[in-house]
């Protein structure tokens, strides 16, 4: 699979600040209403350990009732403060990085549809998916709980070493010490992981893009009895996917492995200087809980502050791959593109156009024919020839590589693709429709049209000549792509649908060529309907249907070899001569 992105080695990552920048700094806001709440959490948190020096060292020994009751009192006060906390922490933070998600997938969507027709003849939809839908998951480890737990455990762990520090320093030198090479094996191991989290990405969006074809293909696979190859195929890429896990956890686990080491040598370490300093008597029974407890809260974040940098890892890959489909040219972009057109008459003319799919590889050769508002212009030849080419040129899916294609004398290639393509209807050889109703379908162009100018496409289409038959009638459900319609069906639909838009230009890419003779009779008086006073290029493989167009230009091999009216290109006995004979003998 091909992709329109620079190489890895040359991609440039999103660092913590441009993050910060983009992300979280327009947040500003929430963020400090959540890094207070997560202060004044972790504060309320060190009133438990504190409390409980107080209970075994003045309490206890005094027996003072009224002063348990207090502390009781406290104890529970602060419990509820962190229960309140916590609550308002994932209501505001949790609930602002999911709408900060859904649109970061709405605008990655919107990129999308802004590329060329290039990038998705290179891309698989299902990859697409995945990076739309997956890719931006990470940000709510960003604008989420994720990092102001980050910041708020770093504030928790300062505050614990500070209380150590003043209870005894020599006990909490010696737990600094392990947990600073901790600190350092963890940052060795997100900069390893880092780069396991992108490629997991390109992998899942391989994988789902493979799932999305066989689920979408799986008549074919059926038909040829190959569910075997399928199965082959996505366990090799969901094997590849658990190879690239597996990388994660093994770093993962090494960190909590270390984490498991180090705290365990430290722990015991403070049990035996702890135990010394008590038979000393230099340490009550109270200051030594106290030490432990808060021991743990300096600990806990800093374990914790692991696995939120895994998440945060994840997220930045996340990012750098929204960032890189972000960052791809988009039709809009092109500078070029200046002439907006106010009106259009539909005059189209080839210059000199050739058009290569690979360097070096023309399938067009200096193509030249004008095509006058509301003339019709058929292209035949063989498959291969190169008409597809010419349609997807005069319908801008394409640029020339040599020449020009002109509207109305302006150079298509300048002109604003909006302003062109409004006036633009397309019927395609593999007609697409969207899962829903057949009046959804047909009304997708003008979804404002009135009844009136549905009900005419409709009858000009014949549309209504099977849909009279359906219970449901124009809101008869039609599946996937219009799995419940038969192929001539779907194509009147799609007549309709371009009927209904009211182009002034149609490509019309073999409208015909999954049609019945019965339903090819009923969609030739429709199409004469759609094509009166419109410019219209149709390219047909039954050259029985273009009898009557204005020009008839044969292709092949990128060039044109024949023109001319039918009857004139019938009088030269030369390729179309030859093509409309054997049709005839068919």
């Amino acid at each position: 699979m091909k992709h329109n992105i620079k190489s890895p080695k040359t991609q440039s990552k999103i660092t913590m600040a441009q993050a910060f920048k983009t992300i979280i700094w327009p947040r500003r806001n929430l963020v400090f209403i959540g890094l207070i709440l997560i202060v004044i959490k972790s504060l309320a948190g060190l009133v438990l350990p504190w409390q409980s020096k107080v209970l075994l060292d003045d309490v206890v020994p005094n027996k003072d009732y009224t002063q348990l009751y207090y502390l009781i009192a406290i104890v529970i006060g602060a419990i509820t403060i962190q229960a309140v906390t916590s609550f308002l922490l994932t209501r505001i933070l949790s609930v602002q990085a999911q709408y900060l998600i859904s649109e970061l997938r709405a605008q990655v969507q919107k990129k999308v549809l802004t590329l060329p027709i290039s990038f998705f003849d290179n891309t698989k939809s299902g990859a697409l998916v995945s990076r739309i839908m997956s890719d931006v998951e990470g940000v709510r480890n960003l604008i989420g709980t994720g990092l102001v737990q980050l910041v708020g455990g770093s504030f928790t762990a300062i505050v614990s070493l500070i209380i150590l520090i003043k209870l005894n320093p020599w006990m909490t030198l010696f737990v600094f010490v392990p947990l600073s090479i901790f600190g350092y094996i963890a940052l060795r191991a997100f900069k390893y992981i880092r780069p396991i989290f992108r490629i997991r990405g390109k992998i899942n969006a391989e994988v789902t893009g493979r799932l999305t074809e066989t689920l979408a293909g799986v008549r074919v696979i059926k038909a040829f009895n190959a569910e075997n190859q399928e199965n082959l195929v996505f366990e090799k890429g969901v094997e590849k996917l658990y190879k690239n896990v597996k990388k994660s956890l093994t770093a993962t686990a090494f960190m909590t492995s270390a984490s498991t080491f180090l705290i365990g040598v430290a722990t015991t370490g403070i049990m035996g200087i702890g135990g010394y300093y008590m038979i000393q008597s230099e340490m009550t029974t109270g200051d030594f809980l106290f030490f432990t407890l808060i021991l743990g809260f300096m600990i806990a974040p800093i374990v914790q502050m692991s696995n939120i940098g895994s998440q945060l890892t994840e997220a930045l890959a996340g990012l750098d791959r929204t960032e890189e489909l972000m960052n791809m040219t988009s039709e809009k972009d092109n500078q070029d593109r200046d002439i907006t057109l106010e009106t259009l008459h539909g005059n189209i003319d080839f210059e000199d156009v050739s058009f290569s799919y690979e360097a070096g590889k023309d399938v067009l050769h200096n193509i030249n024919f004008k095509a006058p508002a509301g003339s019709v212009t058929a292209l035949v030849g063989s498959s291969g020839s190169g008409k597809s080419t010419i349609a997807g040129l005069s319908a801008t899916f394409l640029t020339p590589k040599l020449g020009k294609v002109t509207i109305d004398n302006q150079d298509l290639s300048k002109v604003k693709l909006s302003s062109y393509r409004k006036y633009l209807g397309v019927v395609l050889q593999d007609e697409f429709l969207f899962e829903g109703t057949i009046k959804e379908n047909i009304m997708f162009p003008r979804p404002n049209a009135t009844e009136a100018e549905l009900q005419n496409a409709v009858k000009a289409a014949y549309v209504n000549e099977f849909t009279d038959r359906f219970d449901d009638g124009l809101e008869t459900l039609i599946g996937e792509r219009g799995v419940k319609l038969s192929g001539g069906q779907r194509q009147r639909l799609a007549i309709a649908r371009a009927i209904l838009a009211n182009p002034k230009i149609i490509i019309l890419d073999e409208a015909t060529s999954s049609l019945d003779t019965e339903s090819e009779a009923l969609i030739q008086k429709s199409l004469s309907e759609l094509i009166k006073d419109r410019t219209t290029i149709v390219i047909a493989h039954r050259l029985s249907t273009i009898r009557k167009a204005d020009q008839i230009l044969v292709i092949e091999a990128g060039h044109i070899v024949e023109r001319g009216k039918h009857d004139e290109l019938i009088e030269k006995r030369g390729r179309y001569y030859d093509l409309y004979t054997y049709q005839a003998k068919i």
